[in-house]
């Protein structure tokens, strides 16, 4: 199933996308209006390991693949907006094909 870098980076960026999206549109919010920073703590650990190993494997698949810096810097400024890696994700189906 992960077979391939772009796969496991694929899915890598996804999976942290989905937490951006928890840490900021529920833990918090948690956090501010029901005054429970612990959901902050988990979500937000998880999000920037996530976020870790999506700068690991954009820069493993970026190499594999000879990508252009303005590809990586688009993935890399998709990152960093909400929603970003989804439509990185759409993007990357094109070189999966």
């Amino acid at each position: 199933m992960l077979d391939t870098n772009l796969k496991k980076f694929r899915l890598v960026a996804l999976l942290e996308g989905i937490s951006f999206i928890v840490l900021l549109f529920i833990a918090m919010p948690i956090k501010y209006m029901l005054g429970e920073p612990l959901v902050v703590k988990f979500v937000g650990m998880t999000h920037g390991g996530l976020f870790l190993l999506f700068l690991y494997l954009l820069f493993v698949t970026a190499k594999e693949y000879k990508w252009k810096l303005s590809f990586i810097s688009m993935a890399f400024i998709a990152s960093l907006l909400p929603f970003g890696t989804f439509y990185l994700d759409k993007k990357l189906k094109l070189i999966n094909n």
